[in-house]
């Protein structure tokens, strides 16, 4: 079992930021893994599998972010999530 808490700056591409559906696909995706993962904005963090968490950060399109996880499967969660985020949850024209 890893203790690594393995981080990643991502950045909000999708122009409508981190609104519902996009917060939706992360807290379902961060829910498949053991690890504690969480995302930090302006010094606030929250646990990526709480969607209500999530929504409070109010984060923009262009907004950087770190994100963070910790446990047996950080590294793949970190890997998959931040894909999400470089790929604009899948919302870019």
């Amino acid at each position: 079992m890893s203790s690594t808490v393995i981080t990643r700056t991502v950045v909000v591409r999708n122009p409508q930021g981190l609104h519902a559906r996009p917060a939706d696909m992360l807290v379902r995706e961060a829910s498949r893994h053991e690890a504690t993962i969480q995302l930090e904005k302006d010094g606030c963090r929250v646990d990526c599998k709480s969607i209500l968490s999530l929504l409070t950060l109010g984060a923009e399109c262009g907004k950087h972010m770190e994100l963070s996880a910790e446990g047996p499967d950080a590294e793949q969660a970190v890997a998959v999530i931040a894909e999400l985020f470089e790929n604009g949850f899948y919302e870019l024209e």
